[in-house]
């Protein structure tokens, strides 16, 4: 049991920590990025009886549907809803890159949760495999999601509206592939390779380009 909970944990703390340590100029509150953290954590349970119910009622006539509204949306729709009405208007969410510390944080609470109940049901060999694609998967949206409503926050007018619908929307998308490759594709790890590769580079890239705006905002 301990090495269930450790192996399940482990992943989602390491990334969290990578990103959290990378918002160098003013650290946000760990009392706020634990409570982010439990807060999709929270959503595990409630996702999973919907998904479970749309499922077993065959609610959705094809697989590719299913995947989009009941894996991506539901999920990433959650996660975005807590973020924007718990930190997007707090005192904290003060720099760009802190919508991705957020935005981590609460994918990250989601995919440990959810990591712990998968490695209960079906045995800690699977923990390397879930770290690698699930838990890094969710911490990239998490990344993508953050980005854009930080740009959403320290923009105006219909600029502002654009990069917060984008926080939600391209989540949701990108998600939505994800699973599709998975439950589409027999040989799906020679097309989840270079997906992974630039979901990586994508988030980075974006997390790179929220720490410069701190930085160009620090100089005199």
């Amino acid at each position: 049991m301990i090495a269930i909970i450790s192996a399940g944990i482990a992943p989602g703390l390491a990334l969290l920590s990578y990103f959290y340590l990378k918002d160098q100029y003013e650290s946000e509150p760990i009392y706020m990025v634990l409570r982010s953290f439990i807060f999709g954590a929270l959503l595990v349970f409630p996702i999973m009886f919907i998904q479970y119910v749309l499922e077993i009622e065959s609610v959705f006539p094809s697989k590719i549907l299913y995947t989009f509204v009941a894996i991506g949306f539901l999920e990433e729709f959650f996660k975005w809803f807590i973020l924007f009405f718990t930190i997007y208007q707090h005192v904290h969410f003060n720099e760009h890159y802190d919508g991705i510390v957020y935005g981590v944080s609460v994918s990250l609470g989601f995919a440990t949760l959810e990591n712990i109940v998968y490695l209960f049901a079906n045995g800690v060999e699977y923990a390397f495999g879930r770290a690698i694609l699930p838990v890094s998967s969710h911490a990239l949206f998490g990344v993508i999601m953050g980005y854009y409503l930080g740009k959403g926050k320290f923009s105006s007018g219909d600029n502002r509206k654009k990069w917060i619908l984008f926080s939600c929307i391209i989540p949701i998308l990108l998600h939505s592939m994800y699973d599709s490759i998975l439950l589409s594709y027999m040989n799906w790890r020679y097309i989840m390779l270079p997906f992974m590769l630039f979901l990586w580079w994508f988030a980075l890239h974006k997390a790179k380009k929220a720490r410069l705006k701190i930085i160009d905002s620090k100089l005199p």
